[in-house]
């Protein structure tokens, strides 16, 4: 893995420090013993829709985002919960546009995060529209599970490809890790241990056994 490689991949990690639910940023937590009020790091999720979750009710807004990366891809990962009768009212097309301007946000934060982080800037392209999947979880609840890749600017494609064939033949090396080997050496035939002993040969009528 070259230098570069490794430095936008611990950038973009760097970036996704503050993603969770409740982290505040860098100067309000500076600022929080001495009573000041800290700034909520905003993301652009439906979760932030409530700012204080002590007096008011989360319901239907829980939502949160993860990344991983694939070659020189980056896959981003959304989930939260859906309000079918908003959905039907409103229409699908509007909830793609809205999953889509969601992925827009988590973009944004992504690379204003990065460049905090490294002084560079992040550059990420779509490579197609979000997949999204909802599923139902009761009759009141529903849950959507949405993914959308981008292209990482800056990697040398060849390098990426290669690590790639090179991972690809480790794995193909390593399928069969050692411990199944083992279980599979065990039972089988040509195991001395398994070997069945011949069973001794029976007396005739009128011979006395001598076993």
């Amino acid at each position: 893995m070259s230098n570069e490689l490794y430095s936008i991949i611990m950038g973009i990690s760097q970036a996704l420090s503050k993603k969770h639910d409740g982290a505040y940023e860098e100067d309000g937590m500076m600022d929080f013993y001495d009573g000041a009020k800290r700034d909520l790091v905003k993301i652009g999720l439906n979760r932030e829709k409530v700012e204080d979750i002590n007096v008011d009710s989360r319901g239907g807004l829980m939502d949160g985002f993860g990344c991983q990366f694939h070659g020189n891809h980056l896959i981003i990962k959304y989930n939260g919960e859906v309000n079918m009768k908003d959905l039907h009212r409103h229409g699908p097309k509007n909830f793609e546009d809205e999953i889509e301007q969601t992925f827009n946000d988590i973009v944004k934060y992504l690379k204003k995060e990065y460049k905090k982080a490294t002084g560079k800037a992040l550059n990420l392209t779509s490579a197609g529209d979000a997949n999204s999947l909802i599923q139902r979880m009761s009759n009141v609840r529903n849950w959507v599970q949405s993914s959308k890749r981008y292209k990482i600017g800056g990697l040398d494609v060849s390098e990426v490809e290669d690590n790639e064939e090179k991972s690809s033949s480790w794995r193909d090396e390593h399928k069969v890790d050692a411990a199944i080997k083992k279980f599979l050496s065990l039972s089988s035939k040509q195991n001395p241990k398994n070997r069945f002993k011949k069973n001794p040969e029976r007396p005739e009528p009128g011979e006395v056994d001598k076993g």
